[in-house]
């Protein structure tokens, strides 16, 4: 059976038992931000398992695409090297929330092998966890098991989610491949070997475990299975390692194809045909190389496969190729693929090109590091630089060192990491943690998309992250209300200011922030007293309210209308509303051109000048999908979620933020700015309504008053300008002419200046008036003029010295002008470095100079 037959038939004999299909989840979990992957099928389910997230079933599979290169499930460095090790994979499994338990999962998993797949039950062997008598029950007696391919084991046993929570024994299917492969059954003292391979793991979810350590049953056991796709695949196509089996040896033919590597069984080519399927779905799933998080993995991925690629002997780009061939064995499976497949080529390609330049970079850096090496350890700090300043990995570092037969200090690398962390975290702003102390607080009520008054009820009073049981004129406190009309700085938007008052009593409402389901209003008491159970009306102020709602429906139309110009690729990567600007960060793989934000402007404001009713809806997660609604990344949703609908259609996106009620009340909108803020995210801030208008003014204001410098009118302005610039470049052009004749008019007398050493012209002095560019036409001349020589030059700008030196062709195996810079260079608090006969370099000692030029011939002397 071909891989993709066996994924259909698994999902189809469960549904055959009423298991409902769901399709695979992202790679990037939007439900666990500690996970750096979604790295095994109970992903997406995690929020089931722990009761706080509702289906519509109760019994589920799937054919999960997972990755394992980062965190603590990292196979990278195995990948190509073993038999079944894979950045990516696609786990097959099949769950019961609350259903069905450990009789049906063993008979249904034992039923698949043996009935569909039709596996002979003589290669199949079982364990479980040694104390579960239960489970063996099942095995041996009801299933008929034989007892002689059968082993109880502990810990390899027993899953847990973590330290606490949901965790069970577990159940095991092994393959035997036969006595001609070495290895001995689970359990014994050489299991680790090929012989016997685990193909299905079943885990029973009956305990949940106590901070203390103790195993609590749970009141709704649980089912969670996992079969990899690529190992029973290969079970069923009778070979032994996974890249024999059908999808991979198309991927393997494609890499050698575009390497010119022949032989398939090639370690460098399976790295590449494994890599092209973690890129790929990575880079579908929104994430983009970068030089963090899991961006910095995604590059890691590229940059050993095109380094594999260098070492079959392919020194151009090539990866990006393959994307058209893993389209061909999985777009059927995964058609995000096909329609993404031009956005795959294009961030692949960029990222080989840019890992191009990071090799001549970095290596140059290297190079000279090692140059300078003492020991055979490259530095801590090299190390750092390298990655930090050129994205250079650290591995690739480290296989350079080995062939080197040097070795890295890691010590040095991670304490200059943990030195640039600690920056990082001085540089932040944190704001106290209140969530222990509204722990056992009722949730506060939102009651502002109606109105932006009310009265509420003071649930607690809270200081530095406590409770307390008053507060007086003066305190800085945060209140905890039953009921509140102010909103909670949430996806991006900030929270609302205003005040809240009773008789004698004021309380300036500065910030407004959501810990868990309470609404925290910060601020500060300017009058009278306040206590827990007062009650306060609430008002909003309306002004900056209104502001920053102009400010979050642009946010809307702007996210809509650069998936339009630039690509569905677009995500939304972060973002800042409020009332005095937007700024929205997105996923996007290269500079935003001025006429690409002139077309995205544009789109924005057409959606503002047609006017149309801003429209908002409750309804479930399932139904706002189905209307195409987008789910933002890093947003956690309950069962009910808000859909936002404007420009009847252009945006529909799920958002619990405020708006405006038509989108003509935004105004206008006008981008002020776009960037790059990291690698494969950018930036646009813009303005809405009177601050756009404002914009203008100022606008128009500059160009009057640029006018007026060059004495033009604004009509004529750029052609004052276009005059202005060629007369510039004219006088430019004169003035480095009139230099070049002043450094060289001595040149008779320089060459009488010259000394010889050894047989050879050494020539150090300083000319007046020059400037580097002069320098170099000058060196150049005076080479000619004194054959073999060696020639340092120097002149004095803006109290910055410039050098340049030269050394004829004919010496440079005995004097290089990169080693005579070096050190003029560093006599005069600078540095320098270039070829063995050209070199550059400056300083800012003006002083020392004179010293260093006379310095040179006796340099000469010594290095000859």
């Amino acid at each position: 059976m071909k891989s993709a037959e066996i994924r259909d038939a698994f999902l189809q004999y469960f549904e055959s038992k009423q298991h409902a299909i769901v399709p695979s989840s992202s790679l990037v979990p939007g439900n666990d931000p500690t996970l750096l992957f979604t790295n095994a099928g109970m992903v997406q389910f995690k929020d089931v398992f722990l009761g706080s997230d509702k289906r519509s079933y109760s019994r589920a599979t799937s054919s999960q695409r997972c990755v394992r290169a980062g965190g603590k499930h990292n196979d990278l460095e195995n990948v190509g090297y073993t038999a079944r090790h894979h950045t990516f994979f696609e786990m097959l499994g099949n769950f019961s929330f609350g259903d069905y338990f450990k009789r049906d999962a063993i008979h249904y998993a034992w039923e698949f092998l043996t009935g569909v797949l039709k596996l002979p039950e003589e290669r199949l062997w079982v364990t479980v966890h040694v104390s579960d008598d239960e489970a063996a029950d099942i095995w041996l007696k009801e299933v008929g098991v034989s007892a002689e391919r059968f082993s109880r084991l502990d810990e390899d046993n027993f899953w847990q989610m973590g330290d606490t929570g949901p965790c069970g024994p577990s159940s095991e299917i092994f393959y035997d491949h036969g006595a001609g492969v070495p290895g001995g059954p689970p359990g014994s003292e050489n299991d680790d070997l090929d012989r016997y391979i685990e193909i299905w793991n079943l885990v029973f979810m009956q305990y949940e475990r106590q901070s203390d350590g103790e195993l609590k049953a749970l009141p709704n056991p649980s089912i969670d299975t996992g079969m990899g796709l690529e190992r029973i695949a290969a079970v069923m196509q009778g070979v032994h390692t996974n890249y024999e089996i059908d999808l991979f040896q198309h991927l393997l033919s494609a890499a050698a194809n575009a390497t010119g590597a022949t032989d398939l069984e090639n370690k460098s080519l399976r790295v590449i045909a494994d890599h092209i399927r973690s890129s790929a779905f990575l880079i579908s799933d929104g994430v983009l190389p970068s030089n963090e998080g899991r961006g910095y993995v995604l590059r890691r991925i590229i940059r050993r496969a095109v380094r594999h690629g260098h070492q079959l002997g392919q020194q151009g780009a090539f990866f990006n190729t393959l994307v058209k061939a893993l389209v061909e064995v999985m777009g059927d499976a995964y058609p995000e693929l096909v329609e993404r497949q031009a956005q795959i080529e294009k961030v692949l390609l960029a990222e080989e090109e840019q890992f191009a330049k990071t090799l001549d970079k970095g290596m140059t850096v290297l190079e000279g590091a090692l140059a300078e090496l003492s020991g055979s350890e490259i530095p801590g700090d090299v190390v750092f630089t390298l990655y930090d300043t050129y994205g250079f990995p650290v591995d690739l570092t480290a296989d350079i060192a080995r062939e080197r037969s040097l070795t890295l200090d890691l010590a040095g690398y991670e304490s200059a990491m943990t030195a640039q962390r600690e920056r990082a975290r001085a540089a932040g702003q944190f704001k106290v943690d209140y969530t222990q102390a509204a722990l056992d607080l009722p949730a506060t009520e939102f009651t502002g998309y109606t109105g932006l008054s009310g009265e509420s009820t003071v649930l607690a009073v809270l200081r530095e992250g406590a409770a307390v049981d008053s507060a007086k004129e003066g305190d800085d406190v945060a209140l905890v209300l039953d009921q509140t009309p102010f909103y909670a700085e949430s996806g991006g938007q900030a929270g609302d200011s205003g005040y809240l008052e009773s008789e004698g009593v004021r309380f300036e409402v500065r910030d407004c922030i959501k810990q868990g389901s309470h609404f925290l209003h910060i601020g500060r008491l300017l009058h009278g007293e306040l206590s827990q159970g007062d009650t306060l009306r609430g008002q909003v102020d309306a002004n900056i309210r209104s502001a920053t709602a102009l400010n979050h429906s642009a946010t809307h139309l702007l996210h809509a209308a650069l998936r339009t110009v630039l690509g569905e690729h677009v995500t939304q990567k972060g973002s800042l509303v409020d009332s005095e600007r937007l700024r929205f960060d997105f996923s996007h793989f290269e500079g935003v051109t001025a006429t690409e934000l002139k077309a995205i402007e544009a789109l924005v404001n057409d959606q503002v000048l047609a006017n149309t009713a801003v429209k908002t809806e409750l309804c479930d997660m399932e139904t706002a999908k189905a209307r195409g609604a987008m789910a933002l990344f890093g947003e956690k949703y309950g069962t009910e979620v808000r859909v936002l609908s404007m420009g009847d259609g252009f945006s529909v996106e799920l958002c619990g933020g405020t708006h405006v009620q038509r989108t003509g009340d935004i105004g206008l909108m006008r981008i002020t700015s776009e960037s790059g803020i990291a690698s494969g995210v950018r930036r646009i801030e813009a303005v809405t309504g009177r601050r756009a208008l404002a914009l203008f003014d100022q606008l128009d204001a500059r160009l009057q008053q640029a006018a007026s410098v060059v004495k033009a009118g604004p009509d004529t302005l750029i052609d004052k300008l276009e005059q202005l610039a060629q007369q510039n470049r004219k006088l430019e052009k004169d003035l480095a002419a009139l230099k070049s004749k002043l450094a060289t008019a001595g040149s008779r007398d320089l060459v009488a200046e010259a000394v010889e050493v050894e047989g050879i012209k050494v020539l150090a002095v300083k000319l007046e008036g020059a400037d580097a560019k002069s320098l170099r036409d000058s060196v150049d001349q005076m080479k000619n003029k004194l054959g073999s020589s060696v020639v340092l030059l120097a002149c004095e700008e803006g109290g910055k010295i410039a050098l340049v030196a030269g050394v004829s062709k004919d010496v440079t195996d005995r004097i290089r002008a990169g080693d005579l810079m070096r050190h003029v260079a560093s006599l005069v608090g600078g540095k320098g470095g270039g070829r063995p006969d050209m070199a550059q370099g400056g300083g800012s000692d003006v002083a020392a100079l004179e010293g260093a030029l006379a310095s040179v011939a006796g340099w000469v002397k010594d290095a000859l």
